[in-house]
């Protein structure tokens, strides 16, 4: 078994108390119930989010409020999530609870669905961080490589879900 190292457990308002916030979002072709079954399909997170390796939900459906998963990344580091926000084809965020590495304090994710009526969606990803130890005095050079690596994720994501939705492509959870 990995180490544990707790993480603070943040809500959504943590976008608002941090300078480490990084913002991708994409017009995608496909419905928000599908954009969910992305959202919800473990495999799907290895394909489209490259540090990710496997994703584990350590809840049973129906996911919300209070779900649980594990997330294992490149580099060895386990992230544990609880959900905090969840409604499904609209909105999730999750935070960490606790991690594999310690310089980790406080991880937010938050993805925003919004039906523009076309066929289409505008989906936002919010990423918010606080670090410890060296790793935060590093924030200032980690913050442009972040920027541009969460937008080329994103576009991966926009690209696969996009499959998902015009029938080329089936998800493990689906």
């Amino acid at each position: 078994m990995s180490e544990y190292h707790e993480c603070t457990q943040v809500g959504v308002d943590f976008l608002e108390q941090t300078r480490n916030v990084f913002l991708a979002e994409e017009i995608v072709r496909a419905t928000p119930g599908q954009i969910f079954d992305v959202f919800e399909d473990a495999h799907s997170w290895t394909v489209w989010a490259l540090p990710i390796q496997k994703v584990e939900w350590t809840s049973p459906k129906p996911y919300r409020v209070g779900t649980t998963r594990s997330v294992h990344m490149m580099g060895g580091l386990v992230g544990h999530e609880v959900f905090v926000e969840w409604e499904r084809g609209r909105r999730m965020a999750f935070s960490f609870v606790g991690a594999s590495k310690p310089a980790t304090e406080k991880f937010l994710e938050d993805y925003r669905v919004e039906d523009l009526g076309d066929g289409t969606c505008r989906v936002q990803w919010y990423m918010a961080m606080e670090v410890r130890g060296f790793s935060k005095h590093m924030m200032f050079l980690t913050r442009p490589i972040m920027r541009i690596a969460n937008r080329r994720m994103f576009r991966k994501f926009r690209a696969f879900a996009e499959a998902y939705a015009a029938g080329e492509l089936a998800l493990e959870a689906a």
